[in-house]
Order: C-alpha cells, then sequence, then structure tokens
C-alpha cells in the first residue's frame, strides 16, 4: 500500500471577513496559513437565508405559457 504522504492539501487557519465586516477564524484549505477570505454573499444578505423576494423573469413568454396551461389547477 502506498503512503498518503502529499496527497492531501495543507489544512490551516485563516480568517473569513463577512459582507457587514464581522470576521471569524475557522480551518480551511483556501489559501496560506492566515490567509482572508472576504464574501461577497454570505447568509445575512443572501435572499435564499434572509427571505427576501424572489423575481420570476418570463424569457420569450415561458412563464406566461405555463401559467396559461396550469391556470385551472392552481
Amino acid at each position: 500500500m502506498k503512503k498518503a504522504e502529499g496527497v492531501h492539501p495543507d489544512y490551516h487557519q485563516i480568517t473569513v471577513v463577512m459582507t457587514d465586516g464581522t470576521e471569524f477564524q475557522t480551518m480551511s484549505t483556501y489559501g496560506s496559513d492566515g490567509d482572508t477570505l472576504k464574501l461577497d454573499i454570505d447568509p445575512s444578505t443572501h435572499p435564499a437565508w434572509t427571505g427576501g423576494n424572489q423575481q420570476l423573469l418570463d424569457r420569450g413568454g415561458r412563464l406566461s405559457r405555463f401559467k396559461k396551461k396550469f391556470d385551472g389547477l392552481f
């Protein structure tokens, strides 16, 4: 059996900066020891977690055709 030496990525501590400026330390394979990861989207801003409004875009009338086809079911 081969030795597993050198096959695993380096696991080290980094700082994660949220969009509101809060920071926390975590272990990761991102970058190198002591690097900072700045997030563009996090749970405090993403609509999936905040319950923000979703918008359905009608591209090429697909949404209109769907609504027309299944109008009597809903």
